[in-house]
């Protein structure tokens, strides 16, 4: 509300999304054109879940005219940004959202991947439920398929149903091309380059997982988009094998004479002998 008291009443209500989408903490939304604001169809159900409605709806197309107290001022902005909240819900899966929000994607407006094997994949950000009020945003990443929680305190309270839980994977099917492969990379925990029992259980069940899918996919003649790493694993397998035979070489070039062939061993080890006296 500082910024909204820093402004002054003309050109708050002359310019509201515009300064809505530039205040800190709203980095996440896209502008709303105002055509589909304006269209009675893409607000239907929204006058039922939103107090103040017509207020708000005024306010966000930019013809607030009501003369009011603070307090109720207050009220009625809150009832704006959820409505825009709303909506934006709806305008991000239209072809114009959906550009809109490719372009912050493609920007990483909505950070990056924080797992390493991830390659800093940009993040998308989804809802886990359709209800306003049940969950906070979270940021999906295309390339480990998991979710993590915004890094601002300023982002981590945005309502999740303000982008729905549909928008990620519709933004997928319309631009494939910004779909990543999916990393079979995984962290192995190791003590002293030994793999740990329970890690390396899981691993292995993940592995034969993984492999059953992707013999699956090549039944149907589905493209995985595993063959590329799967190249490469293949040969860092063969530069694993081939450090082992060079190391096992060097280890056997100068054996003990104890074990050379023809030596012969000590008398206090041969069958019969007497043992030294002390």
């Amino acid at each position: 509300m500082d910024d909204f008291n820093s402004e002054t009443d003309s050109d708050y209500t002359s310019y509201w999304r515009d300064w809505f989408i530039s205040s800190r903490g709203n980095e996440y939304f896209c502008e709303i054109d105002e055509e589909y604001l304006t269209d009675r169809f893409n607000l239907t159900g929204l006058n039922t879940e939103v107090q103040n409605y017509q207020h708000a709806l005024d306010l966000v197309t930019d013809v607030f005219d009501f003369d009011c107290d603070d307090d109720v001022r207050e009220q009625i902005e809150k009832s704006a940004r959820h409505l825009y909240g709303l909506v934006h819900a709806r305008y991000i899966v239209t072809t114009r959202g959906l550009a809109k929000m490719l372009e912050k994607f493609k920007k990483s407006d909505f950070g990056k991947c924080p797992r390493v094997m991830c390659d800093a994949q940009p993040l998308l950000p989804m809802g886990q439920s359709d209800v306003a009020n049940s969950s906070p945003v979270k940021l999906y990443c295309a390339r480990c398929e998991d979710l993590y929680n915004p890094k601002s305190s300023r982002h981590a309270v945005i309502d999740g149903a303000y982008f729905g839980t549909s928008f990620h994977n519709i933004l997928f099917q319309v631009y494939p091309a910004v779909l990543p492969p999916k990393s079979q990379r995984r962290y192995e925990p190791r003590v002293f380059g030994f793999k740990m029992h329970a890690a390396a259980a899981l691993s292995r069940w993940q592995g034969e997982q993984r492999d059953a899918l992707k013999d699956r996919l090549r039944a149907v003649r589905i493209e995985s988009g595993f063959e590329k790493e799967d190249a490469e694993m293949e040969e860092d397998e063969e530069e694993d094998e081939m450090e082992g035979v060079d190391a096992s070489f060097e280890g056997s070039a100068n054996p003990p004479k104890s074990f050379e062939g023809g030596t012969n061993p000590p008398k206090s080890f041969e069958r019969g002998a007497n043992p030294p006296k002390s």
